[in-house]
């Protein structure tokens, strides 16, 4: 079989630049040690590994000995959030503990460390006999793995999560310590740590003092990790190495040709109308008052920031020679597998079922996404107790998946988490879920006339969310162990809402995984293993929010006006950013450029040359938000926080030229734990004095 031509042509782009999320069992290590002569050695991705943590909703890090995490203001705001009140706003005003005795616990914040991973990727497979249906094949696969997982936690004591890499080629469990005291220890003002708003996202230069200070407990007292990131004192230069582990939320990038151009006709648009108005709803209730703004502001920033994303992936597919490229690559493999007998039997006719199954998913797609409680922790929390006992009763390879007995626990802790819930938020988001669901299937589908029975989608909500107390985890598990029958007649309001929306979900769930799902698990792995057969694993697996590792140097880049991008910005940018909007006075952009006003105070007293942010050429995505930015020799330099909206496109194709990484520098986090924050202390011990 001859490789050379389709080798090349899926090298060439990790020839050129520095490409890929790689998992830390396959780091190309001499690639990188012959491009920048550093070599990553086993300990040193070891410590790194253990050093990196997992948020909900993105990464962090150890850097001190006594448990000190960092990660984004915007990763943790939610939690910042949580533990602010009314009368002391802490995402508004900033906070910063003196002593540890005023670290503020956060109710359900949970952080994971991975420890190990494991290939058991022929056990998955070996539970599919040949000739099995590809919804059948699914269902033994995924059952396969919860038994794995069951077992795997039953044996550590540890949490596992089944991973699937390379569209099905790989299958692995990873896993994790779980880490559930963890206390706020310092954040600054909301204002500087996303300065520039809206209007900036996206956009470099930048000047986002985008961090915030945690603390990981265990008995009572600061845990000691076994693996930290210290605090860089070597001055960061352009050019330099600079290397980023985190949790990479998703990529596309090994779909077929047929998947990103649903993506880019159908998906991504579909999924823009569909934010635009879940945000137009939130802002709505965010006028009702000042407490509603309040709590809602982390949930519309959440979704700003998603229709930012998907505008710069839909900018990248609209390129040309962005579906030119995954077109080219397609054709040069589905020739390699034309001419290999077993590799055409087995995955030859893949791409055209994966097509057949696009259609599938351009039927489904309306229903798919309607029928559910998307955002409202009420409703979900409501239908996870309408089914645990139902599912419990039937044998595992029967259940809904987060009922199988290897996820059962996780299931089990999700749904007792004593995370507060916020009441006037949840209204108003299950009042737009019961909206979108009668604005897009119309009045006459019969899930909307059984749910809202005549009534308003306000109306079901307000009285759903007036008469329920599933809010209360207490209550939550004294319904729990009441056992089925007392769960199934049970008449809270949120139950009962549940319960018709369960029948329905079920129906569209159990099409699209035998449709859809099941057809692109199949196949796209068949697809993978052709393409491990073609090249072996010398390409890295989309992203999964598993922990990878990605490399690349301070770097300018050309921002198609003519110039280039600065590598770094400084506090002096900051301040001229600022007065260049007119200061506080214009509250120009809805107040995207004004600054606290201790912050105007305190600028006599900084060195305004200090770097305050950087371009970087780590190709990261979503879930990479509070990763942390190592030199060399493994020193905390920087924290990513963003990417520049040229550069989406690289969650389906990647492009050297604009994939470019955003971090706040180490220097700007010293300089205003110090001068600022009243934080001498965090900023001594994060440089081990």
């Amino acid at each position: 079989m001859r490789l050379s031509a389709l080798a090349l042509l899926f090298a060439l782009p990790a020839l050129r630049a520095d490409e890929g999320m790689w998992t830390f069992d396959n780091v190309p290590v001499k690639a990188i040690q012959a491009k920048y002569g550093v070599d990553l050695g086993p300990a040193w991705l070891k410590n790194l590994q253990l050093a990196t943590l997992r948020f909900p909703n993105g990464t962090g890090a150890f850097v001190s000995r006594d448990g000190l995490v960092i990660t984004n203001h915007h990763v943790g705001r939610d939690a910042i959030a949580q533990v602010s009140t009314a009368a002391a706003d802490l995402v508004r005003n900033g906070f910063t503990a003196a002593t540890r005795p005023q670290e503020v616990k956060v109710p359900g914040l949970e952080l994971m460390m991975l420890v190990s991973s494991e290939d058991v990727t022929a056990r998955v497979n070996g539970a599919v006999k040949p000739g099995t249906a590809d919804k059948d094949a699914l269902t033994a696969r995924r059952n396969a793995l919860a038994d794995l997982r069951k077992v795997e936690e039953a044996k550590t004591g540890l949490t596992c999560e089944p991973v699937t890499l390379y569209q099905g080629g790989e299958y692995w469990l990873y896993r994790y310590r779980k880490f559930k005291d963890v206390r706020l220890v310092a954040a600054p003002e909301v204002q500087v740590a996303s300065f520039g708003g809206d209007p900036d996202n996206y956009t470099y230069p930048r000047w986002n003092l985008d961090f915030a200070l945690f603390r990981v407990y265990e008995d009572g007292k600061p845990y000691r990790p076994e693996a930290f990131l210290p605090f860089a004192q070597t001055p960061l230069k352009a050019g330099d190495l600079t290397i980023i582990s985190g949790h990479p939320g998703v990529t596309y990038r090994g779909q077929t040709l047929a998947q990103m151009r649903y993506a880019k006709e159908v998906g991504i648009p579909f999924q823009l109308a569909f934010l635009a108005r879940q945000r137009r709803a939130l802002e709505a209730y965010a006028k009702t008052s000042t407490e509603a703004a309040r709590t809602s502001a982390d949930a519309v920033y959440s979704i700003s920031n998603g229709q930012k994303r998907l505008s710069g992936q839909l900018m990248g597919l609209a390129k040309p020679e962005s579906l030119a490229l995954v077109a080219t690559r397609e054709e040069e493999l589905r020739a390699t597998v034309a001419r290999e007998a077993g590799l055409q039997a087995s995955a030859g006719g893949s791409w055209d079922r994966i097509a057949e199954a696009v259609e599938r998913q351009k039927a489904l797609l309306k229903e798919y996404t309607c029928l559910g409680t998307r955002g409202s922790v009420l409703f979900g929390h409501a239908l996870t107790l309408v089914r645990i006992l139902e599912e419990e009763a039937r044998p595992t390879a029967q259940r809904l998946p987060e009922f199988s007995e290897g996820s059962l626990k996780a299931t089990r802790e999700r749904l007792l988490s004593p995370r507060p819930v916020r009441m006037g938020l949840d209204e108003a988001r299950l009042a737009w879920v019961l909206r979108e669901a009668q604005e897009q299937l119309g009045e006459g589908h019969p899930f909307v006339k059984a749910i809202l029975g005549g009534r308003t989608p306000g109306a079901v909500a307000k009285a759903a969310c007036a008469g329920t107390r599933l809010q209360d985890p207490a209550f939550r598990k004294q319904l729990l162990e009441g056992g089925r029958e007392a769960l199934a007649s049970h008449p809270d309001p949120m139950l009962a809402l549940a319960r018709v929306l369960d029948p329905f979900q079920r129906g569209v769930q159990r099409q699209w995984e035998d449709q859809v799902q099941s057809v692109f698990a199949e196949h796209g792995g068949r697809i993978a293993r052709a393409r491990f057969q073609a090249l072996g694993k010398s390409q890295y697996p989309d992203a999964t929010f598993t922990l990878r590792l990605s490399w690349g140097p301070v770097a300018t880049y050309d921002t198609g006006s003519g110039t280039k991008a600065q590598p770094f910005t400084t506090f002096l940018g900051l301040y001229d950013r600022h007065a260049g909007w007119g200061g506080n006075a214009a509250a120009a952009e809805d107040g995207a450029f004004t600054l606290p006003e201790r912050w105007l105070q305190a600028k006599g007293r900084l060195a305004l040359e200090t770097p305050f942010n950087f371009a970087y050429g780590c190709d990261t995505v979503g879930g990479n938000s509070g990763s942390p930015v190592v030199n060399a020799k493994g020193e905390f330099v920087g924290i990513n926080f963003d990417s520049v909206l040229e550069g989406q496109g690289g969650y389906y194709v990647y492009d050297a030229a604009t994939k470019r990484a955003v971090a706040t520098d180490v220097r700007a986090i010293l300089e205003a734990l110090r001068k600022i924050m009243d934080a001498g202390h965090l900023a001594d011990e994060a440089l081990g004095k």
